[in-house]
């Protein structure tokens, strides 16, 4: 494989990563951002890789005999294009050498915060996304994209008219063994992805969104019941990768925003440690 394209640092590891197939465990949680992996240092019993690169901070460790990689993305699908392309690779790649198939399977759990779109849904609750729907466009520019949810889609566009001039939205379903493994208790519901987080989630500052009431229209939408509960910025590049390379994905969020009541959570770090902690020991298991 041509160097420009399996890109790696100096040490053999992933470029953006700086992990490898030795110092990467099955289990992986991801956080958007790079400080938060500190926590896991007060919930790892031993620590045995530690790597930084740009905003992404990876973390190696083990709770309970169980080892897992606790790893920053940073915001936004471009990252997540990243990070989940060289997560899959790192499972290949040894002191710099391409190993070719892997047989291992990483359960991916990103945990993060959101915004409620649906009024009950309280700040400080936490949510756990049964689907994801993807305004970002990202899968659609791989070829092995195929539509998992078609049906799905083909709703979605009939309700939300959106214009041509934006990528087409795509869906896909999370791992239903995480979800109630991890967020059995968690309200489920379908987090949609946006490709920013001003005017691609409604929001005015002194430019104006293209899409008139895009809140209010995603949080009309349901399929099979299940509505779209949040709003963020990652989970629908996490679960499309997931599904292209076979792994197992969930996304738990705390809800720090109501975007219907306009409430907000500004200081949300204890409950944010308490979800995580929640996640960890449950993941473990």
């Amino acid at each position: 494989m041509k160097a420009s394209e399996l890109v790696l640092a100096p040490d053999g590891t992933l470029y953006h990563i700086r992990l490898q197939s030795s110092t990467l465990a099955d289990k992986v949680l991801l956080v958007g951002d790079p400080a938060r992996v500190n926590m896991f240092k007060d919930i790892f019993e031993t620590i045995e890789h530690e790597s930084h690169s740009r905003e992404l901070h990876a973390l190696t460790g083990t709770y309970h005999g169980t080892r897992l990689t606790a790893l920053s993305t940073g915001m936004g699908c471009d990252n997540i294009d990243i990070v989940l392309t060289e997560l899959d690779a790192a499972l290949r790649v040894e002191n710099g050498e391409w190993k070719g198939e892997s047989k291992r399977r990483l359960q991916l759990v990103r945990i993060g915060t959101s915004g409620s779109l649906q009024p009950e849904i309280d700040c400080g609750s936490h949510v756990a996304a049964r689907f994801a729907i993807g305004l970002d466009g990202l899968m659609n520019y791989y070829r092995e994209w195929d539509t998992p949810m078609a049906a799905m889609e083909r709703a979605l566009d009939a309700q939300m008219h959106l214009p041509a001039a934006l990528a087409r939205p795509y869906c896909v379903a999370g791992s239903e063994n995480l979800l109630q493994k991890i967020g059995a208790d968690m309200h489920h519901g379908i987090t949609a992805t946006a490709p920013g987080f001003y005017g691609p989630q409604g929001r005015t500052i002194r430019l104006h969104p293209a899409v008139e009431g895009l809140n209010e229209k995603l949080a009309a939408f349901r399929w099979e019941g299940t509505p779209v509960t949040n709003l963020e910025m990652e989970t629908s590049a996490i679960y499309g990768f997931s599904h292209l390379l076979g792994h197992e994905a969930l996304t738990a969020c705390l809800i720090i925003a109501n975007r219907p009541r306009g409430t907000f959570l500004s200081d949300y770090h204890d409950a944010m440690r308490r979800l995580v902690g929640t996640v960890v020991e449950r993941l473990a298991q």
